[in-house]
């Protein structure tokens, strides 16, 4: 019945609705980065002076830098040591592995706001000066169960009896990780390394409370552009930014459907 109401042209219409308001505010913002006028509501013609002028903004350009800095760095780390953590968890008791789950899933269900306001009263009760440093650390700490839950799931599908077996015909621990356990785990990692550099990206609140004085990201230079009206420079980084993941989603997929036709 479901199928029936939501196929031929009802269902087309349907679709359209949803994408319309799913892509048109970034079409529209994508239409202004190439409007010739500052303002938004006159156009003014094509233009590519907006990016041009991207490029030669130091402030932009150095948030962009730091935004990029700060995902990479923050998700690396918190692979490094969620990875490690989730071979801890996979083999303790069911007690303490209950325990520990429950608090790793703590930072995921918490308020951004909360988790932001209690690093920053930490930072401030260690008398610690908040600046790069602080953000990075308060990224590692909100990326951490994301790697940990995309990498447990791994672990504990995996074939432990394989790595045994190689142990026993010779081969060292750490040869037998590279070559039996890490390929195994490796989806989950990369996974978590994903969500990791995403999450950081796009974060603005806890951000916003851990950074200090002349550390910018975009997530907070944006929303200090806000009081005095957005730039059109922004309109074009997103735009360069929606087509780089779009590209990138484009590419991934068709990389994957050319692995199904082999197989």
């Amino acid at each position: 019945m479901v199928r029936k109401r939501f196929s031929g042209l009802g269902g087309k219409i349907y679709l359209v609705i949803v994408f319309a308001f799913l892509y048109g505010p970034i079409a529209t913002l994508i239409a202004l980065s190439f409007n010739e006028s500052k303002f938004r509501g006159k156009w003014g013609g094509f233009s590519l002076k907006w990016y041009e002028s991207l490029f030669s903004s130091p402030d932009i350009m150095d948030a962009l830098w730091t935004t990029l800095w700060l995902a990479f760095a923050s998700a690396a780390i918190a692979t490094l040591i969620g990875t490690a953590a989730a071979f801890v968890l996979n083999r303790m008791k069911r007690l303490p592995h209950l325990i520990l789950m429950t608090v790793t899933n703590i930072p995921m269900l918490n308020a951004d706001i909360v988790t932001g306001i209690s690093l920053m009263l930490l930072f401030i009760a260690l008398n610690y000066k908040l600046g790069f440093s602080s953000v990075l650390f308060a990224h590692i700490t909100f990326n951490l169960p994301y790697v940990v839950l995309s990498v447990l799931p791994k672990l504990r599908r995996m074939n432990m009896s394989v790595y045994e077996a190689a142990l026993d015909l010779g081969a060292s621990k750490q040869y037998a990780f590279f070559k039996v356990i890490f390929p195994d785990i490796l989806p989950g990692i990369l996974t978590g390394f994903l969500l990791s550099f995403t999450m950081s990206l796009d974060d603005f609140v806890i951000t916003h409370f851990t950074k200090g004085v002349g550390v910018d990201t975009l997530s907070t230079k944006i929303y200090a552009e806000v009081r005095k009206g957005i730039k059109p420079e922004i309109y074009a980084l997103s735009t360069i930014m929606f087509i780089t993941v779009f590209v990138i989603l484009i590419l991934v997929n068709r990389k994957k459907s050319e692995k199904k036709t082999l197989q």
